[in-house]
């Protein structure tokens, strides 16, 4: 029986897909879970697997093609099954791709200057007005070239001498300082693909999940020691133990004592996961991604620190790419801007999960033991959770938990 293959969703915020390859032939025979095709999202590329098994009759969206999720893509189907006519072959991929970013236009030459209609305030960037007040030149009388009319720097710059106005009489100004003049650019800014997901994603998580907040901080001098101690064993023998490591060993932990943080909100019920997936926010240049760490209740500390590092590599363009189930399984986050020298914040959650944890750099401060202030290694945690799922009680509960397990490290190794 011919079925069809179409576009996945590989993540809440996904809307089109590109395929970059095709790790298939058409007349290869596929099992399920066999590696389809690599498929580029908005943020990544992930692999595609197959649902079906048989063989790939045929590819109907051929490479280098950008289709909207649930679109026919491919046929897989028996030797002597009827293919479906889509109207001859895969078709190829575009001359000429999109770009993140339109193409700036060329300043219009104008053989004399317009006067503006408008009476109201022009409108210019910062820049263009600057230069427009170097040159004394009027910006009443320039035509804009930019969004709405809106007159940029080329439109200023490509006057000719004759049609700027004169030069202004008064004397110049006195230089009161060295401080040098600054303008920055008032013209628009395009969103990549990546920052257009982000925006929808996190828009969607903020309208549709009341979100509630819980802050404390946690005592990290034990989980330091423990960690420099760990990492001296380890030597060169494997990957070395980072906070984030011990962080995401604490939630695990957690999560197996209060499983509801581990829940998705569906209505009238909640979608419990038999799995704990750890996402981890990574922040790259273009924007930020949580792919998640799968499987992490069969994981050791070790464990959890060499799939944390594969991960992130791969994220990176650095192994390979990410699997579908990376991109869109996660059932729990952790956001750590600890490197960044961060002390505190509140992160948003990454639907169809009900929480995230949220953490800052650990560093010294003085506190209060056995009436006495000492000077100890501290961290603030912040967890963000879903008002549907659970009651600030409960959240309170579980993030004192992740604390009970962070201030006696020894818990963590077993």
């Amino acid at each position: 029986m011919i079925t069809e293959v179409v576009m996945p969703a590989m993540g809440a915020d996904m809307t089109e897909g590109t395929v970059v390859k095709w790790l298939k032939s058409e007349g290869d025979e596929v099992s399920r879970g066999d590696i389809l095709a690599e498929i580029e999202t908005d943020k990544t590329v992930v692999e595609m697997e197959a649902y079906g098994s048989g063989l790939l009759r045929k590819i109907v969206i051929g490479e280098g093609v950008k289709v909207p999720v649930g679109d026919l893509i491919a046929y897989l189907g028996e030797e002597d099954d009827v293919v479906p006519d889509v109207n001859g072959s895969a078709p190829a991929a575009p001359a000429v791709t999109e770009t993140s970013s339109p193409v700036a236009p060329e300043p219009i030459a104008t053989p004399a200057p317009i006067a503006a209609v408008s009476t109201g305030r022009v409108k210019a960037s910062p820049v263009a007005r600057k230069i427009a007040a170097e040159r004394g030149i009027d910006l009443a009388m320039v035509a804009g070239t930019g969004p709405g009319g809106r007159i940029t720097r080329s439109d200023v710059e490509g006057l000719s001498d004759a049609s700027a106005a004169p030069a202004s009489t008064a004397p110049p100004a006195v230089i009161t300082s060295q401080v040098p003049q600054v303008a920055l650019s008032g013209d628009d800014i395009p969103l990549s693909s990546m920052r257009q997901a982000i925006a929808r994603v996190t828009v969607r998580s903020k309208t549709e999940n009341p979100h509630y907040y819980i802050d404390l901080s946690i005592d990290m001098t034990q989980a330091m020691s423990m960690r420099q101690s760990l990492n001296e064993e380890i030597g060169d023998a494997g990957p070395r133990i980072s906070v984030n490591d011990m962080i995401v060993r604490a939630c695990v932990k957690a999560i197996t004592k209060y499983p509801k943080l581990n829940t998705t909100f569906a209505g009238d019920h909640l979608i419990s996961h038999a799995d704990i997936n750890i996402g981890i926010a990574i922040a790259l240049e273009v924007g930020l991604m949580v792919p998640a760490i799968l499987w992490t209740q069969n994981m050791s500390l070790l464990d959890i620190s060499t799939a944390t590092k594969d991960l992130a590599n791969r994220v990176r363009g650095d192994g390979g790419t990410l699997t579908q189930e990376e991109n869109t399984a996660g059932t729990f986050s952790i956001s750590n801007m600890g490197m960044l020298g961060v002390d505190n914040f509140q992160a948003i959650i990454v639907p169809p999960q009900s929480a995230i944890l949220a953490v800052g750099a650990v560093a010294p401060a003085p506190v209060v033991r056995d009436g006495e202030v000492v000077i100890r290694q501290m961290m603030k945690a912040s967890l963000s959770a879903d008002h549907r799922v659970t009651d600030g009680a409960e959240g309170g509960v579980f993030l004192g938990e992740i604390r009970r397990l962070l201030e006696n490290p020894v818990s963590l190794m077993v």
